[in-house]
């Protein structure tokens, strides 16, 4: 025979296992919209490029590390810059297009002043999540927010022209008595 206790105990475990994983989906979620907010996978490229830029600048021949002049300074601020554009545009993407374009002409840059753009790898990463920086087109709206537009166009054109009427005349008649 099982006691109650056990029982209750079975039951806490199982509540608690359905409670994380609603959790999990809230986090998922909250995280699915927060990324479709802003232009995520482009900023992401970006960042990425920037690192792959910064590894390959780097030339290490034992206890010696090789930077001459201007060109190691440019190993350094470059891959630094990208990073920070990436992350700026998945951070504030209002300013998606400006922090694009300067991502895009820095990675073009880097195939002159960081080893061949990273050996041309790093370049290409970070233009290609430049370009798709520049290219986002915003915040699309939910599935839930298209149907709740859908449904309720429909439901517009079921009713007919004369509830259009309608609310037309009322629309017009507030307008009067504003202005009134």
């Amino acid at each position: 025979m099982v006691s109650a206790q056990t029982r209750r105990s079975r039951h806490g475990a199982e509540r608690n296992a359905r409670t994380e994983r609603a959790e999990q989906k809230g986090r998922t979620a909250r995280f699915r919209l927060w990324r479709r907010q802003r232009p995520f996978i482009g900023g992401l490229l970006v960042v990425l490029g920037g690192i792959e830029l910064f590894f390959s600048g780097q030339l290490d021949t034992g206890r010696i590390q090789v930077q001459f002049g201007i060109e190691g300074l440019q190993a350094t601020v470059i891959p630094i810059a990208l990073v920070l554009l990436g992350v700026l545009a998945i951070a504030m993407p209002v300013h998606h297009v400006f922090y694009g374009i300067l991502a895009l002409i820095i990675a073009v840059y880097s195939l002159i002043g960081v080893n061949l753009g990273g050996f041309v790898l790093g370049m290409l990463l970070a233009s290609v999540g430049a370009v798709l920086v520049v290219a986002w087109m915003g915040p699309r709206e939910s599935r839930s927010e298209r149907r709740r537009r859908r449904t309720s166009a429909e439901s517009a054109a079921k009713a007919g022209p004369a509830v259009r009427a309608e609310s037309a005349a009322e629309t017009v008649s507030s307008n009067d008595a504003e202005t009134a």
